[in-house]
């Protein structure tokens, strides 16, 4: 099936956002959208869709309603640098990506390069998750706690007991994924620094891919320098945070990726 989605699929499915698609040999992407395997193919004007994935779960993970022009527009007008990389990477899109797999694989996430991430995620998904046929899908917190007695063998490290943790505070209903949809950016932010194992940066990250606050500002070690060398702001992460949301506004996330990959791009 072809999707007329205004993307392009080397950066925005090989910049980090979300960490179960592979780039094949003939340039094509396989991935896993909810329960589907989908392999892309980009075309001129979107791309060729294989697998028997919905058209709207594919228009919603690519956030098809987003206008990128009047986005990269609006962030461009506020800073010139931000232009520039824009205009070297057209079409990189922000993912929306399912919140309970978003949260969860960003919990794995911390303090660990994204090669190792997508490795502990595959294992999580190889062990627990639902046969798919060539892949398999993101587990359900409870595939997780029937399985939680070998956790060790997909090598979390000390990310094994904040993972078992979370699987059984969602199950329990302590953590309302589905509820926090309706919450505020900041309210969700409060909610999700609640979780073990969930700082600033990794609350940002779930608010951006995975719950849609385009606003987020996600700061690391790479946002840090380069907001330092671009603007002259250090400190804090809500120093650089907040420098990022008030300086970009409602689509401070675009922004943030473009920064991200200033080395790159």
């Amino acid at each position: 099936m072809y999707f007329p989605i205004d993307v392009s699929l080397d950066p925005t499915l090989g910049c980090g956002q979300a960490h179960r698609w592979r780039k094949l040999e003939d340039g094509s992407w396989q991935g896993v959208i909810k329960d589907h395997v989908v392999t892309l193919i980009q075309k001129e004007q979107g791309f060729e869709c294989t697998g028997d994935c919905a058209s709207t779960d594919i228009y919603d993970y690519f956030r098809a309603e987003d206008d990128l022009d009047s986005i990269i527009e609006e962030i461009s007008e506020a800073d010139p640098y931000v232009k520039t990389l824009s205009e070297k990477c057209p079409g990189m899109r922000i993912l929306k990506q399912p919140e309970w797999e978003c949260l969860a694989t960003y919990v794995l996430a911390a303090n660990v390069n994204l090669k190792r991430i997508a490795k502990m995620v595959e294992s999580v998904c190889d062990h627990y998750g639902t046969d798919l046929g060539e892949r398999r899908a993101f587990p359900t917190p409870e595939q997780i706690l029937k399985g939680k007695d070998t956790i060790c063998e997909c090598r979390l490290g000390f990310r094994e007991q904040r993972f078992i943790e979370l699987a059984q505070r969602v199950h329990d209903g302590e953590v309302d994924i589905e509820g926090m949809r309706s919450l505020t950016y900041s309210e969700l932010i409060e909610a999700l620094m609640d979780i073990k194992g969930v700082g600033p940066k990794i609350a940002d990250c779930v608010a951006l891919f995975g719950y849609g606050h385009l606003e987020a500002f996600p700061v690391d070690i790479r946002i840090q320098h380069v907001v330092k060398e671009r603007y002259g702001v250090e400190g804090s992460y809500k120093t650089v945070s907040t420098f990022g949301r008030e300086r970009f506004g409602r689509y401070a996330g675009y922004a943030q990726e473009f920064l991200y990959h200033s080395d790159f791009i």
